[in-house]
């Protein structure tokens, strides 16, 4: 529901962790820490993902390189102010809850997310060099204390020839996997670099009525 903030972002991963925790920020005496999770595909490629952990949640247990987690959290989206002053988007599973697993733990789908919420930019139709058509969305989530996560989102086929005809303020669900992407960002004549980017892959989506976005506020 859009206003459940608990449950209008839901993001469960399981894979193993590629570096070890470190130290990202305090909040209300409350430390966080940063690691990076290894998230296999079915094409047999894998996502790296970063997530963010509370210490309250890793008390009592070894958590570390290598270690597979099943986790259960939120995307979020904060803004980083670089050197040179302009603001950069950057995206983080949140974690909620966690469970250290064995490596003979099967699980069906290792990467699910779920979002409901609002376009912000218009649509952005467009097909990639070998043919496919794909529509970038970037969608405002509701969070608890007036605040939003803004989460890059991309459709595909059919579901992207629907959302190029969304509108900013639509509300619309979807279903879909958080994934890694490598990108090259010129710095100068002399120098690239390689960037990686964060988003949600659409597989299934529907937009909100107005009726029935009434009915759930009353």
């Amino acid at each position: 529901m859009a206003g459940n903030q608990l449950s209008n972002n839901v993001v469960n991963l399981v894979g193993k962790l590629v570096s070890d925790l470190e130290y990202n920020h305090e909040l209300f005496g409350e430390v966080f820490y940063r690691t990076t999770m290894e998230v296999p595909r079915l094409s047999e490629s894998k996502d790296l993902l970063p997530l963010t952990i509370s210490e309250r949640l890793i008390q009592g247990l070894d958590i570390k390189r290598g270690t597979r987690l099943q986790v259960e959290g939120q995307l979020r989206s904060y803004n980083r102010v670089t050197e040179d002053g302009k603001r950069h988007l950057v995206l983080t599973v949140f974690v909620r809850d966690l469970k250290v697993i064995g490596d003979d733990v099967v699980v069906k789908n290792p990467n699910e997310i779920f979002l409901d919420g609002y376009i912000c930019k218009k649509p952005v139709y467009r097909s990639t060099p070998f043919g496919r058509e794909i529509t970038d969305l970037l969608i405002a989530v509701n969070r608890a204390y007036k605040k939003s996560d803004y989460i890059p989102v991309i459709a595909w086929g059919r579901n992207a020839r629907y959302s190029e005809k969304l509108e900013i303020g639509n509300r619309i669900r979807l279903w879909g996997r958080v994934q890694s992407r490598e990108y090259q960002k010129k710095i100068s004549e002399d120098e690239v670099v390689t960037k990686t980017a964060y988003e949600v892959s659409i597989s299934k989506m529907e937009k909100v009525e107005a009726d029935e976005k009434a009915a759930e506020q009353l």
